[in-house]
């Protein structure tokens, strides 16, 4: 998997598309949230969950059903009143890239035993072809270690600077867009 700060970092830059006075605080939580949410199923190793499973690591929760129904249920509880509204429709696909984008990221990662994108419906694990980010290791331990120093590092070329890149040109959009 990327790192939580990987995925975080992710979720803020896609953040960073909204119109300035919707960029709240509330908004970029809800992001992060969504964004570090699938990783959740790794306390199914302290109940022995097998890996592979259903709700193994990687599995269910790294579903683009999954990202679906978390980005409906993120902006039903927390946008109700713009829930049936176009905001509502941007909000949801909003919640949802930011939740899919972990599985994204983590199909790119060194390691693991692949996504299950399709799940329930095909638990086929899958990686994508290029895969430059380093895995990062699971618990705080082994994060603060020379190894993960070296995703940090992997996270910062390949997660980074692309976010940057792309915060850079949502900004200047938005600001040639406010000057007309």
């Amino acid at each position: 998997m990327a790192s939580i700060f990987g995925h975080a970092f992710f979720s803020i830059a896609l953040g960073k598309t909204f119109a300035k006075k919707q960029q709240t605080w509330k908004l970029f939580i809800l992001a992060v949230v969504c964004a570090i949410i699938p990783d959740a199923d790794v306390i199914g190793f302290q109940f022995d969950i097998p890996y592979g499973s259903f709700w193994g690591h990687r599995g269910f929760s790294h579903s683009f059903i999954f990202a679906l129904l978390f980005g409906v249920l993120v902006t039903s509880l927390f946008y109700r009143k713009h829930f049936f509204t176009k905001k509502g429709i941007i909000l949801i696909l909003f919640f949802f890239l930011c939740t899919a984008s972990h599985s994204i990221l983590d199909a790119m990662t060194t390691g693991g035993k692949g996504v299950a994108f399709f799940s329930p419906f095909n638990d086929t694990r899958y990686f994508f072809p290029w895969r430059p980010i380093k895995v990062s290791p699971i618990g705080i331990t082994r994060f603060f270690s020379t190894r993960g120093l070296k995703v940090i590092f992997s996270e910062l070329i390949w997660i980074g600077i692309p976010g940057t890149i792309f915060m850079t040109i949502t900004f200047l959009i938005n600001k040639n867009r406010n000057k007309k």
